[in-house]
Order: C-alpha cells, then sequence, then structure tokens
C-alpha cells in the first residue's frame, strides 16, 4: 500500500513504542531508504493496517462460511498466492 504512507500525518497519529526483532527493523528501514515507503512510521503503518485488513477480511470469510475454513485450504490458497506457510517469517 504504497499510496496511503504519504497521508499518514494527515490522518493524525500517536506516538507509541514498540520492540521489534532487530532483523525485522532492518529490513523495515532499507524498505524505507529504497523508497518502499515515506518513513519508518509510514511502513510500519502499512504493515499494521495489512494485518488488520486481512484479519477483517477472514472474518468476513468465517462469517460467510459459518466457521473458520479448514487450516488445510487456508494453506492451499497462500501456497497459491506464493506466501509461506502461516506463522513462518518472510526472509
Amino acid at each position: 500500500m504504497p499510496g496511503s504512507s504519504g497521508n499518514l500525518h494527515l490522518m493524525g497519529s500517536e506516538r507509541i513504542t514498540v520492540t521489534l526483532p532487530p532483523e525485522l527493523v532492518a529490513n523495515a528501514r532499507i524498505a524505507v531508504r529504497s523508497g518502499a515507503a515515506a518513513s519508518l512510521s509510514a511502513f510500519v503503518a502499512d504493515a499494521l493496517r495489512g494485518q488488520l485488513e486481512r484479519n477483517q477480511a477472514l472474518g468476513e470469510l468465517e462469517r460467510v462460511l459459518g466457521g473458520r475454513p479448514p487450516r488445510e485450504a487456508l494453506e492451499a490458497v497462500r501456497r497459491d498466492l506464493g506466501l509461506p506457510p502461516a506463522g513462518q517469517q518472510v526472509a
């Protein structure tokens, strides 16, 4: 969601403190330097926004299906999308 990162300060912001693994911070800083986000804060906000959107989509899927999709089905979709298995970090 690179397009949304420029509007971070227009939305209003709240300063928080989080502790992250060093390799995540290093990779996020590389992404910022490459222009993927306007700032580290914008990068983290976009990542959080994406996770919240995925959670909302999964909740909607659960509502439509009458329950959580089987783990095998979710893993098959992740494979089809080229994503790592749930719980694995992307290098």
